[in-house]
């Protein structure tokens, strides 16, 4: 059931995909989540981003990746920040024309699985999840460490009842006690947690390649026909992520963001605390954008693929990529 809906949701963006009609852009729509804090919402606050552009910007939350991908192929969103690689592979896999321009956030340790705390279930015995219930939002970063976690540890997810649920929706669940393990992120894995542990650190994820990292994305011909827009956008969130990373603002910043993302202080701090936002120059270089990145696509993709959750991967994820804009940011 749940594999027959991925499918079929990917065919629905693949059919689409590619639908926007070139325009003057006066105003556009940019798809981010709540409780995810990060620096591009202070600029977002300040109204920075509409000055160096001039434009109108509407700012729409979204709960996955999965329906940023659903609104870029309607038209409804033109950029999305934050997207995590999985449900922008599944798009891109399933057809549609989306590209990163930059590399949102890296969080290893701010997207997982949470085993309930009565079970007693650990790394030493994860065995013991076969036959389980786990809540995971399929398609997303989430699911593709579920799935990677899960092959580690030798547990055939056939044997598993999976159901496909929204993080926040996923932890109200996994507090009632209806699920043995949810997976999720941000503000909603932190409230799993209160009633679970992980099976794996971040840093032992990425001992396994399980890398976590979001993109900005939008849609390829959007980019085409609006690339001095859409540098300028990448311009403002590169600015705001030099500005927390030099760590004098942060003061200021973390209220703002705060408040923007929905959490209080306490919470932003701790979250943030574990995100790393590379610079423009780290970006362009070999680890992320200037081939990582794309050969860590594949392998996702492959990965949804023997899962069953895709019917097929992409010969490369090259044309995925589009550095254009973010080169153009290094050059200002």
């Amino acid at each position: 059931m749940t594999r027959a809906r991925l499918m079929g949701a990917a065919a629905a963006v693949a059919m689409v995909a590619g639908a926007q009609a070139a325009q003057a852009m006066d105003e556009i729509t940019v798809a981010y989540f709540l409780e995810w804090p990060m620096p591009f919402e202070y600029a977002k606050v300040m109204g920075t981003y509409e000055e160096e552009m001039g434009v109108k910007i509407n700012w729409r939350s979204f709960d996955t990746g999965t329906a940023m991908s659903a609104a870029m192929a309607s038209g409804d969103v033109h950029i999305s920040v934050s997207q995590g690689v999985p449900p922008f592979v599944v798009a891109t896999s399933a057809g549609q024309d989306l590209q990163v321009l930059d590399v949102a956030v890296s969080y290893s340790d701010n997207d997982n699985c949470v085993v309930r705390s009565d079970l007693e279930i650990t790394k030493e015995n994860a065995g013991e999840l076969a036959g389980k219930k786990v809540a995971v939002p399929i398609g997303t970063a989430a699911h593709y460490g579920f799935l990677k976690q899960m092959s580690h540890f030798g547990v055939d997810i056939a044997s598993m009842e999976i159901v496909d649920m929204a993080p926040p929706d996923g932890a109200a669940a996994f507090a009632q006690g209806s699920l043995d393990m949810a997976c999720g992120w941000g503000g909603a894995l932190r409230r799993m947690m209160e009633h679970g542990n992980v099976l794996l650190t971040g840093a032992e994820k990425e001992e396994l390649g399980i890398l976590v990292f979001d993109v900005t994305s939008a849609p390829a011909s959007f980019i085409a026909e609006n690339p001095d827009l859409v540098a300028k956008f990448l311009k403002v969130t590169a600015d705001a992520n030099a500005m927390w990373n030099e760590g004098s603002k942060q003061a200021e910043m973390l209220p703002v963001i705060a408040k923007d993302a929905g959490m209080d202080e306490a919470a932003t701090a701790d979250t943030i605390a574990t995100f790393v936002f590379p610079s423009v120059e780290d970006q362009l270089g070999a680890k992320w954008l200037g081939g990582g990145a794309q050969e860590f696509m594949k392998g996702v993709a492959q990965v949804f693929v023997e899962a069953g959750s895709i019917p097929a991967a992409l010969d490369t994820y090259e044309n995925a990529v589009n550095t254009g804009p973010l080169q153009a940011v290094s050059g200002m």
